[in-house]
């Protein structure tokens, strides 16, 4: 198992696909043909890990590298598309929120049922009940 597939969790597939989508470029190779990554490579493959794990498409993380290619002249674009990016992880983020109180209340709910607590005597008269 290679660096890559063990401390990033990136499979050889996921790789050879970041490749072909050109999200990858000049990956050196050894001798034997395998690929050889670098901490800039290594970096660079955190970066898109982290845009995948976080909902961005393939597509949009084109975009964005393209535009790195292009040199600082896009650093307003690549900053817009970051912002973006990031409010849609902040809903996201604000929506698990919300799925976790509901979950965490059912559970809470159930866990009383459980141990045959009537929710109801929790807090008599705004008060915990002893």
């Amino acid at each position: 198992m290679s660096y890559i597939e063990e401390h990033l969790n990136i499979t050889a597939n996921t790789l050879r696909f970041y490749e072909k989508e050109g999200l990858l470029k000049e990956i050196s190779r050894d001798s034997r043909g395998r690929r050889v990554y670098n901490d800039q490579d290594i970096a660079h493959l955190e970066f898109i890990r982290c845009l995948r794990a976080t909902g961005m498409p393939i597509s949009g993380i084109k975009q964005y590298l393209e535009l790195h290619e292009l040199g600082d002249k896009t650093l307003s674009e690549r900053k817009e598309i970051l912002i973006q990016h990031k409010l849609k992880i902040q809903e996201k983020l604000n929506e698990d929120l919300k799925h976790l109180e509901m979950v965490s209340y059912k559970a809470a709910m159930c866990e009383l049922k459980v141990n045959e607590i009537d929710p109801k005597q929790i807090f008599l008269n705004n008060q915990p009940a002893v």
